[in-house]
Protein backbone atom coordinates (compact mmCIF):
# COMPACT_ATOMS: atom_id res chain seq x y z
CA UNK A 1 0.00 0.00 0.00
CA UNK A 2 1.04 3.94 -0.71
CA UNK A 3 2.48 5.34 1.97
CA UNK A 4 0.14 8.44 2.86
CA UNK A 5 2.08 11.94 1.74
CA UNK A 6 1.83 13.75 5.59
CA UNK A 7 2.00 17.56 6.59
CA UNK A 8 1.36 18.22 10.20
CA UNK A 9 -1.69 15.92 11.09
CA UNK A 10 -2.61 16.37 7.35
CA UNK A 11 -2.67 13.55 5.16
CA UNK A 12 -2.52 12.99 1.35
CA UNK A 13 -2.71 10.31 -0.87
CA UNK A 14 -0.52 11.55 -2.98
CA UNK A 15 2.06 14.47 -3.47
CA UNK A 16 -0.25 16.61 -6.22
CA UNK A 17 -3.24 16.80 -3.56
CA UNK A 18 -0.86 18.36 -1.25
CA UNK A 19 0.35 21.10 -3.95
CA UNK A 20 -3.60 21.22 -4.87
CA UNK A 21 -4.18 22.11 -1.10
CA UNK A 22 -1.76 24.95 -0.62
CA UNK A 23 -2.30 26.35 -4.30
CA UNK A 24 -5.89 26.67 -2.67
CA UNK A 25 -4.87 28.67 -0.09
CA UNK A 26 -2.72 30.73 -2.08
CA UNK A 27 -5.53 31.71 -4.75
CA UNK A 28 -8.01 32.21 -1.86
CA UNK A 29 -6.58 35.48 -0.05
CA UNK A 30 -5.74 38.75 -1.90
CA UNK A 31 -2.53 40.68 -2.04
CA UNK A 32 -1.81 42.03 1.41
CA UNK A 33 -3.89 39.60 3.10
CA UNK A 34 -2.98 37.71 6.29
CA UNK A 35 -3.89 34.24 6.66
CA UNK A 36 -6.36 32.87 8.75
CA UNK A 37 -6.16 30.45 11.91
CA UNK A 38 -6.56 27.60 10.13
CA UNK A 39 -4.50 28.38 6.91
CA UNK A 40 -2.03 29.74 9.22
CA UNK A 41 -1.52 26.54 11.04
CA UNK A 42 -1.00 24.84 7.53
CA UNK A 43 1.77 27.01 6.24
CA UNK A 44 3.29 26.38 9.79
CA UNK A 45 3.27 22.51 9.37
CA UNK A 46 4.86 22.77 5.88
CA UNK A 47 7.39 25.39 7.32
CA UNK A 48 8.17 22.73 9.94
CA UNK A 49 8.00 19.72 7.35
CA UNK A 50 10.54 21.62 5.11
CA UNK A 51 12.99 22.07 8.48
CA UNK A 52 12.62 17.89 9.48
CA UNK A 53 13.84 16.73 6.39
CA UNK A 54 16.24 19.18 5.68
CA UNK A 55 17.59 17.27 9.36
CA UNK A 56 16.47 13.92 7.74
CA UNK A 57 18.46 14.07 4.46
CA UNK A 58 21.53 15.56 6.09
CA UNK A 59 20.93 13.04 9.34
CA UNK A 60 21.81 16.66 11.65
CA UNK A 61 21.00 14.12 15.16
CA UNK A 62 21.78 17.18 17.34
CA UNK A 63 20.25 16.95 20.88
CA UNK A 64 17.16 18.82 21.17
CA UNK A 65 17.22 20.30 24.56
CA UNK A 66 14.51 22.14 27.09
CA UNK A 67 11.77 21.60 24.51
CA UNK A 68 8.15 21.71 25.62
CA UNK A 69 5.39 20.82 23.79
CA UNK A 70 2.09 23.16 24.52
CA UNK A 71 -1.36 22.17 24.78
CA UNK A 72 -1.62 23.14 21.03
CA UNK A 73 1.26 20.56 20.00
CA UNK A 74 3.43 23.65 18.91
CA UNK A 75 7.04 23.01 20.07
CA UNK A 76 8.66 25.75 21.42
CA UNK A 77 11.92 25.70 22.47
CA UNK A 78 13.45 27.15 25.45
CA UNK A 79 15.88 30.09 24.64
CA UNK A 80 19.13 29.97 27.17
CA UNK A 81 21.57 32.12 24.87
CA UNK A 82 19.83 34.78 26.52
CA UNK A 83 19.18 36.32 22.96
CA UNK A 84 15.58 37.13 21.60
CA UNK A 85 14.49 33.91 20.21
CA UNK A 86 13.25 34.54 16.54
CA UNK A 87 9.23 33.61 15.68
CA UNK A 88 6.76 34.26 12.96
CA UNK A 89 4.21 36.54 13.48
CA UNK A 90 2.13 36.34 10.24
CA UNK A 91 1.67 35.05 7.16
CA UNK A 92 0.57 37.08 4.36
CA UNK A 93 0.02 36.75 0.76
CA UNK A 94 2.16 38.99 -1.55
CA UNK A 95 2.59 39.83 -5.13
CA UNK A 96 6.21 39.29 -6.26
CA UNK A 97 7.61 39.09 -10.24
CA UNK A 98 5.49 38.83 -13.20
CA UNK A 99 2.32 39.92 -11.50
CA UNK A 100 2.17 36.08 -9.09
CA UNK A 101 1.85 35.20 -5.72
CA UNK A 102 3.56 33.42 -3.27
CA UNK A 103 3.00 33.30 0.77
CA UNK A 104 5.41 35.59 2.68
CA UNK A 105 6.44 35.44 6.31
CA UNK A 106 6.76 37.67 8.66
CA UNK A 107 9.17 37.06 11.99
CA UNK A 108 9.59 39.15 15.20
CA UNK A 109 12.76 40.88 14.61
CA UNK A 110 10.82 42.68 11.75
CA UNK A 111 12.37 40.91 8.85
CA UNK A 112 10.32 38.99 6.58
CA UNK A 113 11.01 36.51 3.74
CA UNK A 114 9.30 35.10 0.96
CA UNK A 115 8.29 31.51 0.42
CA UNK A 116 7.35 29.24 -1.87
CA UNK A 117 4.85 25.48 -1.52
CA UNK A 118 6.03 24.43 -5.02
CA UNK A 119 9.79 24.43 -4.19
CA UNK A 120 9.23 22.84 -0.56
CA UNK A 121 6.75 19.94 -1.53
CA UNK A 122 8.77 18.97 -4.66
CA UNK A 123 12.36 20.00 -3.61
CA UNK A 124 12.81 18.01 -0.25
CA UNK A 125 16.54 16.25 -1.09
CA UNK A 126 19.38 18.51 0.30
CA UNK A 127 22.39 17.92 -1.22
CA UNK A 128 25.69 19.07 0.38
CA UNK A 129 25.47 22.08 -1.85
CA UNK A 130 22.30 23.29 -0.87
CA UNK A 131 22.80 22.87 2.90
CA UNK A 132 26.12 25.08 2.56
CA UNK A 133 23.97 27.68 0.60
CA UNK A 134 21.97 27.86 3.35
CA UNK A 135 24.43 28.10 6.13
CA UNK A 136 25.95 30.92 4.30
CA UNK A 137 22.83 32.60 4.43
CA UNK A 138 22.57 32.25 7.92
CA UNK A 139 25.78 33.56 8.61
CA UNK A 140 25.20 36.91 7.52
CA UNK A 141 21.39 37.28 8.34
CA UNK A 142 22.67 39.75 11.20
CA UNK A 143 24.55 41.91 9.12
CA UNK A 144 22.19 42.14 6.55
CA UNK A 145 19.55 42.94 9.02
CA UNK A 146 21.80 45.59 10.30
CA UNK A 147 22.46 47.13 6.78
CA UNK A 148 19.00 47.54 6.79
CA UNK A 149 18.46 48.85 10.08
CA UNK A 150 21.52 51.41 10.14
CA UNK A 151 19.79 53.06 6.26
CA UNK A 152 16.52 53.21 8.12
CA UNK A 153 17.58 54.87 11.19
CA UNK A 154 19.70 57.22 8.91
CA UNK A 155 17.12 58.26 6.26
CA UNK A 156 13.74 57.48 7.76
CA UNK A 157 11.00 59.87 7.29
CA UNK A 158 7.69 58.60 9.62
CA UNK A 159 8.85 55.11 9.00
CA UNK A 160 9.47 55.36 6.04
CA UNK A 161 12.39 55.28 3.48
CA UNK A 162 13.22 55.78 -0.42
CA UNK A 163 13.49 52.19 -2.66
CA UNK A 164 17.04 52.80 -3.75
CA UNK A 165 15.77 51.40 -7.32
CA UNK A 166 12.92 52.89 -7.48
CA UNK A 167 12.50 55.88 -5.63
CA UNK A 168 9.24 55.33 -3.42
CA UNK A 169 8.93 55.79 -0.02
CA UNK A 170 8.47 52.51 0.96
CA UNK A 171 7.61 50.70 4.67
CA UNK A 172 10.47 48.48 6.38
CA UNK A 173 7.95 45.30 5.03
CA UNK A 174 8.02 46.49 2.05
CA UNK A 175 11.71 46.32 1.67
CA UNK A 176 14.64 43.83 1.13
CA UNK A 177 18.45 43.99 0.99
CA UNK A 178 19.08 43.00 -2.75
CA UNK A 179 22.42 41.99 -3.64
CA UNK A 180 23.65 43.88 -6.50
CA UNK A 181 24.93 42.11 -9.65
CA UNK A 182 27.22 40.20 -10.83
CA UNK A 183 28.15 39.55 -7.31
CA UNK A 184 25.03 38.50 -6.49
CA UNK A 185 24.64 36.29 -3.26
CA UNK A 186 24.85 32.95 -5.15
CA UNK A 187 27.72 34.16 -7.32
CA UNK A 188 29.94 34.93 -3.61
CA UNK A 189 29.34 31.36 -2.37
CA UNK A 190 30.66 29.81 -5.35
CA UNK A 191 33.38 31.90 -5.12
CA UNK A 192 33.84 31.60 -1.57
CA UNK A 193 33.89 27.74 -2.31
CA UNK A 194 36.50 28.32 -4.85
CA UNK A 195 38.94 30.23 -3.42
CA UNK A 196 38.69 27.88 0.07
CA UNK A 197 38.74 24.77 -1.88
CA UNK A 198 35.73 23.74 0.24
CA UNK A 199 34.81 20.08 0.20
CA UNK A 200 31.53 19.77 0.91
CA UNK A 201 31.04 16.93 2.03
CA UNK A 202 33.45 17.51 5.07
CA UNK A 203 31.19 20.33 6.15
CA UNK A 204 29.26 19.33 9.22
CA UNK A 205 26.10 21.70 10.48
CA UNK A 206 24.11 21.92 13.45
CA UNK A 207 20.61 23.81 14.01
CA UNK A 208 20.91 27.02 16.37
CA UNK A 209 18.19 28.03 18.91
CA UNK A 210 16.21 29.97 16.53
CA UNK A 211 16.09 26.14 14.16
CA UNK A 212 18.41 28.15 11.70
CA UNK A 213 21.41 25.63 10.09
CA UNK A 214 24.32 26.83 10.86
CA UNK A 215 28.40 25.45 10.47
CA UNK A 216 29.05 23.77 13.14
CA UNK A 217 32.70 25.47 13.18
CA UNK A 218 32.02 28.86 13.93
CA UNK A 219 35.55 29.81 12.01
CA UNK A 220 33.46 28.95 8.49
CA UNK A 221 30.80 31.69 9.61
CA UNK A 222 33.43 33.92 10.78
CA UNK A 223 35.66 33.68 7.04
CA UNK A 224 32.39 33.72 5.51
CA UNK A 225 30.94 36.58 6.70
CA UNK A 226 34.61 38.63 6.13
CA UNK A 227 34.44 37.32 2.48
CA UNK A 228 30.80 38.35 2.50
CA UNK A 229 31.18 41.78 3.42
CA UNK A 230 34.49 42.75 1.50
CA UNK A 231 32.55 41.34 -1.97
CA UNK A 232 28.84 42.36 -1.34
CA UNK A 233 27.46 45.31 -3.20
CA UNK A 234 24.15 46.19 -1.72
CA UNK A 235 21.15 47.75 -2.12
CA UNK A 236 17.63 48.72 -0.33
CA UNK A 237 15.04 47.70 -2.83
CA UNK A 238 11.12 47.07 -2.68
CA UNK A 239 10.56 43.27 -2.75
CA UNK A 240 8.93 43.05 -6.33
CA UNK A 241 11.95 44.77 -7.69
CA UNK A 242 13.74 42.30 -10.22
CA UNK A 243 17.08 41.55 -9.04
CA UNK A 244 18.34 40.64 -12.51
CA UNK A 245 19.64 44.29 -13.48
CA UNK A 246 21.73 43.86 -16.37
CA UNK A 247 22.27 47.82 -16.12
CA UNK A 248 24.52 47.19 -12.83
CA UNK A 249 26.70 44.73 -13.69
CA UNK A 250 29.89 46.77 -12.55
CA UNK A 251 32.08 44.95 -9.95
CA UNK A 252 33.49 48.46 -8.88
CA UNK A 253 31.19 49.43 -5.79
CA UNK A 254 29.07 53.26 -5.59
CA UNK A 255 28.65 55.77 -3.58
CA UNK A 256 24.37 54.29 -3.13
CA UNK A 257 25.98 51.01 -2.11
CA UNK A 258 25.46 50.09 1.21
CA UNK A 259 28.01 48.10 2.74
CA UNK A 260 28.81 45.78 6.00
CA UNK A 261 30.82 47.59 8.77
Amino acid sequence: MRKPFKIGPKEYKFKKDAISHYRTILNSYDCGLSLNEADFEDLIDLLDYDYFNYLAELEITQEIQAEEIDDEGKTNKNNESGETEILIEDIKVARVQFNTKCFEVFYNDQTSQYISYLMILNNTKYTPEKLFYVACRNSVHDDIKSVKQDYFDKNSVKGQVKCQETGILSKWTELAIDHRQPNTFSVIVDRFKEVNRIELEKIEYISNDQNHIIFQDADWKEKFRKYHSEKANLRIVRTECNSSRTAMARLKRTSKDLTIE
